[in-house]
């Protein structure tokens, strides 16, 4: 098969060079004009495949040359680098011409980056290490941090939520076929279940349909068609609550609306009070609440982490979701615990055994390095369409809370929360923990000259 003609000019004066050759020198032995191979060399010109084969003949084979996809490692690291950046994904094109025609570069670019994220990660120690915030690197969430910043409550739409939960007369575990009617009644908007749907919703226009996947169950239905209605009839408090928060780039004012208006839904399903009084009537018991406010398990979790309403607070509790990768999509805290994401999570952390008891509720009394004690609990959760060989997500979901509260969930029902010896010591993460006993510990901990902590100075020791 014929070989393609090639645009390699920065390789081919590079290869020239490592062997010693002058353009001129080149030229001649490959029977070409000076002017010509040095139009090659601009990629003023092609590489032909008779000078290809001149060139190898000479040379000797070089598979680095006309390697089409450029060196496969180099580009990987630098497509991971600007993606951990946030920066615009340059496209597979420029990324193959930056590693295969200048790879000192791109091995310079690299080297930035890597310091520019150990700086950063040092930064995110030394504020574990104070007792601060996490901060949001240039690998944070901006929406998620605005909604930890307000506790993970927001006051303006659980409020109005509320409100029309009781004018609408809805109720609880039952709120499906009234939102579906509203939507018909007040917006001329038919409800569709539908087979083989990407998303939870999709609105067509065309014929006024809002479309849900036909696996969700009534709770998820009501979820999604109460997140349609947010957008619908508070569409312009959403806005402003967006505006507020800063977000003037499109992409996150559209992620921040849809963190909103699904806020609202939870609300909405679950409503503050009901809520509540429910929770503390059933020792926080979640599989009970999910029953009673026909929702899955994990919406019953991130809704009881969200119960920080000034007056009449909920536990506060923190929520956090993860893969078997160990990516946390999501992670809200209506208190200060601190969410590393220096140098990954802990893998003495009960939320990833979650993964090897499917179905079972876990629980864990553990121990943080500067003496700090918790309670979590944690299960496996999926999502997605049913039947065989139909794939579907699954992911952990973890529920936390200060210990001195653990006495109020069912969880902790048996135990003996007092004797020290029932705590796991756990860590915010390899490079941040301070433990050296650990068998589990991946990276030696980052340590700041001149700065040491003992156990027991953190906050809430």
């Amino acid at each position: 098969m014929a070989r393609p003609k090639r645009f390699v000019g920065a390789r081919l004066r590079r290869l020239r060079q490592q062997h010693g050759l002058a353009q001129a020198a080149l030229a001649q032995a490959l029977a070409l004009s000076p002017s010509y191979l040095n139009q090659i060399e601009r990629d003023q010109r092609p590489l032909t495949p008779a000078v290809q084969a001149r060139l190898e003949a000479l040379l000797g084979p070089q598979p680095t040359l006309f390697d089409d996809a450029g060196p496969a490692a180099l580009v990987g690291e630098l497509r991971e680098a600007l993606a951990e950046l946030g920066e615009p994904a340059a496209t597979p094109e420029e990324l193959e011409t930056l590693a295969g025609d200048l790879p000192g570069i791109a091995r310079v670019l690299l080297d930035l980056h890597r310091r520019q994220r150990a700086i950063r990660e040092r930064a995110d120690v030394l504020a574990a290490q104070l007792g601060e915030a996490e901060l949001a690197g240039p690998d944070g969430d901006p929406v998620r941090d605005y909604f930890n910043r307000r506790r993970n409550h927001v006051a303006e739409l659980d409020d109005i939520a509320e409100a029309a939960f009781g004018a609408q007369g809805l109720v609880a575990g039952q709120v499906a076929p009234r939102l579906r009617q509203r939507l018909r009644d007040a917006h001329g908007i038919a409800v569709a279940l539908g087979d083989g749907l990407d998303d939870k919703r999709r609105f067509d226009p065309d014929t006024r349909t809002l479309w849900l996947p036909d696996w969700l169950q009534p709770g998820q239905q009501a979820f999604q068609m109460a997140a349609e209605l947010a957008l619908r009839e508070h569409g312009a408090l959403i806005d402003t609550l967006v505006a507020q928060a800063g977000f003037v780039d499109p992409e996150r004012a559209a992620q921040a609306r849809i963190g909103l208006s699904n806020y609202y839904a939870g609300a909405l399903v679950m409503p503050y009070g009901a809520f509540l009084d429910a929770a503390q009537a059933e020792h926080y018991d979640i599989d009970r609440l999910a029953h009673r406010f026909g929702v899955g398990f994990e919406a019953v979790c991130h809704r009881l982490s969200t119960l920080a309403r000034p007056g009449r607070p909920g536990l506060p509790f923190f929520f956090v979701r993860v893969d078997r990768a160990g990516n946390v999509s999501k992670r809200h805290s209506a208190t200060d615990f601190h969410f590393s994401h220096v140098g990954g999570a802990c893998p003495l952390w009960i939320v990833y055994e979650a993964f090897n008891q499917p179905g079972r509720i876990l629980t864990q009394v553990a121990r943080m390095p500067d003496g700090r004690r918790h309670f979590w609990l944690a299960r496996q959760v999926e999502s997605g369409p049913a039947g065989y060989g139909r794939r579907r997500r699954t992911f952990a979901v973890s529920l936390g809370c200060d210990l001195r509260h653990a006495d109020r969930l069912v969880y902790s029902r048996g135990l003996d929360l007092d004797d020290l010896a029932n705590a796991t010591p756990i860590g915010p993460g390899c490079k941040v923990c301070e433990r050296t006993d650990c068998v589990q510990r991946a990276f030696p901990p980052l340590r700041l000259p001149g700065f040491h902590r003992t156990a027991g100075d953190g906050p809430g020791a």
